[in-house]
């Protein structure tokens, strides 16, 4: 059963390849399970019961099932993710000419990538392709993934550069460029790219007005191990807890509280966007189920005093070569269990009362639970959840399952952490 859901995570994962293929695999799920896709530009009229999701610049999506209760009074239960994971995007005019042999293209860095894991391994292209639309304001939007093995960002051999093994700093504008081919004459100047984007979506070059495209690892992931105990992946931040939220929503039953699973786009460059967990989105689209269901504002306020709200992300594991780079108490382990997050300066929102509600959570499901905090003497990162904390005004309990190589073009896990936060999300959502 564990390793029957560590190869459906890796399908889901496999599919997600951008941003907009997550929220599109999440939405392919829902549709399976019978979700109603509604409009933000639409009035919602919504019943007890209902399974309803709202999509947002195709990367964010967020799904909802109506509870059996009284909305003020059971309140909503939420799960938060995001879609997105570190990597390289292509900019407008992309394509560099290098000696009238090679094709290169430019790239800016997306989030905080490890940098030399993206060296010498094939890379592709994903993401969104804008088009002419009838309207001026309406763009055609098409999703786009060339799923061949396409680029590849080449070292330098260790001859060239002797300190590579010491420290090399990589310079983002200048190492990290993609190979593409060779200057080829059946490409006009300047729009290999267009060129190629045109050919997969059988489309005029003069059709497209803009893109946003990415670069993944295009090498899938895979279970390995002495016992097949450990996950290889990409992305696993935070496409896992994506998955795992969405999984557990599916499998969980109806109940009284209305269930939310937020998968919400851009938390790897501060959120601070219309789909991002700075926005409007999620305490607009919370409010408007409250509307939507007869609700007033009063009403709405009432709800929100009775919810809770999981911030999933991932968290550090112990790291076998480096353990002294951990907290001396509390370092979680992979197979350990779900890992709770705290820091004394907010940069996680769990504090010791929605510390207590995932803590009896896992110890009703007999499920394994762990602590995370950051050395002292180490700047640790944040998530969507002081963010969701603050806006919301809820409880909001900062976790993640644990990983090795966070921010790796390939992340490692454990098979049991996939199953055990399945396990402890779906009890959540029983609730």
């Amino acid at each position: 059963m564990e390793e029957q859901l560590a190869l459906e995570l890796l399908e889901f994962i496999n599919e997600s390849v951008t941003a907009y293929h997550g929220a599109y695999a999440m939405k392919s799920i829902l549709d399976e399970e019978g979700f109603v896709e509604i409009k933000e530009n639409k009035k919602w009229n919504l019943t007890k019961g209902g399974k309803y999701y709202v999509m947002k610049n195709q990367s964010a999506i967020v799904a909802f099932e109506i509870g059996e209760g009284k909305l003020e009074e059971d309140g909503f239960r939420l799960i938060g993710a995001h879609t997105d994971s570190p990597t390289f995007k292509i900019k407008p005019k992309a394509e560099i000419e290098v000696e009238s042999t090679y094709l290169k293209l430019n790239t800016e860095v997306y989030g905080g990538p490890i940098l030399s894991t993206w060296f010498d391994r094939p890379l592709s292209l994903a993401g969104r392709v804008s088009l002419k639309g009838k309207s001026p304001l309406k763009p055609e939007n098409r999703l786009v993934n060339i799923d061949r093995p396409l680029l590849i960002i080449p070292n330098m051999a260790i001859h060239m550069n002797r300190g590579v093994n010491d420290g090399y700093a990589f310079n983002k504008q200048k190492d990290t460029l993609p190979l593409i081919g060779f200057i080829n004459e059946k490409f006009e100047k300047d729009s290999y790219l267009l060129t190629l984007i045109s050919k997969e979506l059988g489309v005029p070059k003069e059709e497209i007005m803009d893109f946003d495209l990415f670069l993944y690892e295009y090498e899938k992931g895979c279970i390995f191990g002495l016992e097949n105990e450990f996950i290889s992946a990409g992305r696993l931040d935070d496409l896992w807890m994506v998955f795992t939220g969405v999984k557990a929503l599916v499998d969980s039953k109806k109940n009284k509280a209305t269930k939310v699973m937020v998968a919400i786009d851009n938390e790897e460059i501060g959120s601070l966007t219309a789909q991002g967990a700075q926005s409007t989105f999620l305490k607009t689209l919370l409010e408007r189920i409250a509307l939507g269901l007869g609700k007033n504002k009063e009403e709405f306020f009432r709800t929100l005093s009775n919810s809770v709200m999981i911030s999933a992300d991932l968290a550090h594991a112990l790291h076998p070569n480096q353990v002294e780079k951990h907290d001396p108490s509390n370092h979680p382990v992979l197979g350990g269990g779900p890992v709770i997050k705290m820091a004394a300066s907010g940069s996680y929102s769990t504090d010791s009362n929605s510390s207590a509600i995932f803590q009896a959570i896992c110890l009703e499901e007999k499920v394994p639970y762990q602590k995370f905090v950051n050395r002292s003497d180490v700047k640790g990162g944040t998530t969507i959840g002081p963010m969701s904390a603050a806006d919301l005004g809820i409880p909001v309990i900062d976790m993640g399952a644990p990983v090795l190589g966070m921010h790796s073009v390939r992340e490692l896990t454990a098979v049991k952490d996939n199953a055990y936060t399945i396990k402890a999300f779906t009890k959540f959502f029983n609730l």
